[in-house]
């Protein structure tokens, strides 16, 4: 039989006695001395004499009745111990059961979730056979886990509280609260309902109903927007589909690729209207010098000559005088575009784009519907055609 060290009660009467005495000075160190005829202390608190308040704590703590933890791994050699946890399991399993139960409970009330939840399961383990304490040991781990944000563990444990009790409201007011909080709105509605054919007077099934039924709404108001936006969104590209082909327009997939224009798009002005301007992303190439510029917007009826003012316009005289841009003043350049075939289109430089764009011959299509134009000095332009290449052209499309 395992024999236990108790200490005697004049030894417990003098360490309260000086616990006491300490509350009342100075919270970082106290004495404990044996004088006189005071009792001695036990061997484990032989030399405490300057020892903070902590560091007795440390000590008491290792005493068997003052332990709060007897799972301590370090401890796992002492007799004594393995003997009080045998102690926890000794008795009928229901008041076993409850005892893990109350400890859980003193858990929960210090916010200690894990310590509670770990005293519960201790509780369900023993399989006392009693539905009611059992339910509560489920009911009470559901608590704790919700309070640590396990959510389907709630669930779960509250399924098998209501096992064991099904009209237990506040197993209904749990699980509908760990369906709220991931967010499976129907779910809680439904767990509410059948909690308040129960009970129609519980203030917080009421109130948590209250909330579901607001989000449930806004789902909805957001589900109809939603929709709004991408029926909205078809009609857009219906109708600017519709405005390419009234125009004749067309624009070819290529691997020139989207990422130089960011987010900006084809549209019409008024996306319901298809006679309104078309609005085009476009890509100004300066083919002798190997250089781009990219505007966001450009109208349809935006001529070649507006858009080398507006490339251009702003530009500062030190560009001009660079060496390299002399020849970049507007009335210096000329525009060109790419055929559907490859080779080169002169466009006028008075004339809006469109006009080229909804030629039928030679075809100038847009590329991955966006406007591709060079500004060629004049004083290159010739050099520069007869360098272009056909075949070259085509395989970069891809």
């Amino acid at each position: 039989m395992v024999e236990i060290t108790e200490l005697d009660d004049a030894t417990v009467d003098y360490i309260v006695d000086e616990w006491e005495k300490n509350q009342k000075k100075s919270p970082e160190t106290f004495n404990v001395q044996s004088e006189g005829s005071d009792p001695a202390l036990p061997p484990q608190l032989a030399d405490v004499s300057s020892k903070s308040t902590d560091e007795i704590m440390k000590e008491l703590n290792k005493l068997p009745f003052f332990m709060n933890n007897l799972n301590d791994e370090a401890d796992d050699d002492r007799p004594e111990i393995e003997a009080l946890k045998a102690l926890a399991y000794e008795g009928d399993p229901i008041e076993v059961a409850e005892n893990f139960k109350k400890q859980g409970n003193d858990k929960y009330k210090i916010k200690f979730y894990s310590d509670a939840i770990e005293f519960y399961t201790k509780g369900i383990n023993v399989n006392c056979g009693s539905a009611y304490i059992e339910a509560a040991l489920y009911l009470n781990r559901a608590a704790c886990n919700l309070e640590l944000k396990n959510y389907r563990r709630c669930i779960n444990d509250c399924k098998e509280c209501l096992l064991r009790q099904p009209k237990n409201v506040k197993a209904l007011f749990r699980v509908a609260k760990a369906y709220f909080a991931i967010e499976h709105y129907d779910e809680a509605m439904s767990v509410l309902n059948f909690a308040i054919s129960i009970d129609n007077k519980n203030a917080a099934v009421m109130a948590l109903k209250k909330k579901v039924e607001e989000k449930i709404q806004l789902v909805k108001d957001l589900e109809l927007k939603r929709k709004k936006r991408e029926e909205e969104k078809l009609i857009m590209e219906q109708n600017l589909q519709r405005a390419l082909e009234v125009r004749g327009m067309v624009s070819i997939k290529s691997s020139y690729g989207t990422d130089t224009i960011g987010d900006s798009k084809i549209h019409l002005e008024d996306p319901s209207d298809i006679e309104t301007q078309l609005i085009i992303p476009t890509v100004v190439i300066y083919p002798t010098i190997d250089e781009f510029d990219v505007i966001n917007e450009v109208s349809e009826l935006t001529t070649p000559l507006e858009l080398m003012e507006l490339v251009m316009g702003e530009r500062p005289e030190e560009y001009f005088d660079d060496g390299k841009h002399d020849n970049f003043r507007p009335k210096r350049l000329e525009a060109y575009m790419e055929t559907g075939e490859g080779g080169l289109v002169k466009i006028p430089r008075k004339s809006p784009i469109n006009t080229v764009l909804m030629s039928q011959k030679p075809r100038v299509p847009l590329f991955d519907n966006i406007l591709r134009i060079y500004l060629v000095p004049k004083t290159d332009s010739a050099e520069w055609i007869s360098k272009w290449n056909k075949k070259e052209a085509l395989e970069k499309r891809g």
